[in-house]
């Protein structure tokens, strides 16, 4: 992420090679072998996800401190500006489709599968009692009973969490924009602090559905779905809570001023992309 516009540089710059993917996609593979051993039972499959959890902090923090310190320097141009916008742009684009794709499967499963199998002759073709309802747990004995999550206390607590993060992110945006670094410097601190909230109240949720619902990860089609959506959103949470962290360290050492901030936009961009997802994952997953 940039500031985007100490724009002084008359070329435009090219950085030089950077261990910064490399450290990314050393992160991603403690990811997949982590989150693979934890489903698995694997005693030290958690150990490996913190692992992914502290390099993918690790390779944030530096890569935007390297990009601020060139940002700083003046070392960005108008035209590395305007490809800065369109990256995060494409970026936060990308991130729409995975969701899209996400929400595509739970409507497939709910609204297309289920009514099509209650079609079939389900006593010779599927088990003598199938009912084609949803949250499906499968034919008996096959997935332990569970119980889902209602839109109440948790979840509409979160998105009360969620929406005024966005307004006070928005407050701390006029406030950048009219060189107001003691009221910006609040705001953005509540604004991740909020998001931190957030976080926590999401892990409580999670160990009320496995411990007191028998709610897992394993509970047929509605529990992968619901753990695949709300555990994306998230990581994405925390990915835009240490995007905002980075800002907001960065405004404590007086970088930014009303014309160029972009990389607060950039982190303002997915912070309220993150909000609308949210909303859309109250609605369908707690509440349909």
């Amino acid at each position: 992420m940039a500031s985007g516009a100490r724009a002084h540089a008359p070329y435009y710059f090219v950085p030089g090679p950077s261990k910064w993917p490399l450290v990314g996609g050393i992160a991603l593979t403690f990811f997949g072998f982590g989150l693979a051993s934890w489903f698995n039972g694997a005693s030290f499959g958690p150990y490996l996800f913190a692992i992914f959890l502290a390099i993918l902090a690790y390779m944030m923090v530096g890569w935007f401190s390297q990009v601020a310190r060139e940002s700083e320097g003046g070392l960005y141009s108008d035209r590395v500006d305007v490809s800065f916008r369109w990256s995060m742009s494409w970026f936060i684009f990308s991130e729409v489709m995975f969701f899209a794709a996400f929400f595509g499967a739970l409507f497939y499963a709910r609204s297309i599968t289920m009514p099509w199998l209650g079609d079939l002759d389900h006593r010779s073709i599927l088990w003598p009692d199938f009912q084609a309802v949803w949250p499906h747990a499968g034919p008996a004995g096959v997935v332990e009973p569970f119980q889902t999550i209602g839109p109440w206390p948790i979840p509409t607590i979160n998105t009360l969490l969620l929406l005024t993060s966005g307004v006070t992110l928005t407050i701390a945006h006029h406030a950048i924009k009219d060189n107001k670094r003691g009221p910006l410097t609040f705001w953005l601190f509540l604004t991740v602090l909020l998001g931190v909230i957030f976080l926590g109240f999401q892990a409580y949720e999670y160990m009320h559905a496995y411990k007191d619902l028998n709610l897992r990860l394993d509970s047929g089609i509605f529990g992968s779905t619901f753990f695949m959506l709300t555990g994306f959103h998230g990581f994405h949470v925390t990915v835009g809570a240490i995007m905002l962290s980075v800002v907001l360290f960065r405004v404590l050492k007086g970088h930014f001023d009303s014309e160029n901030h972009f990389a607060f936009e950039a982190a303002a961009w997915y912070w309220h992309f993150v909000d609308v997802v949210w909303l859309g994952l109250y609605v369908v997953v707690y509440w349909l």
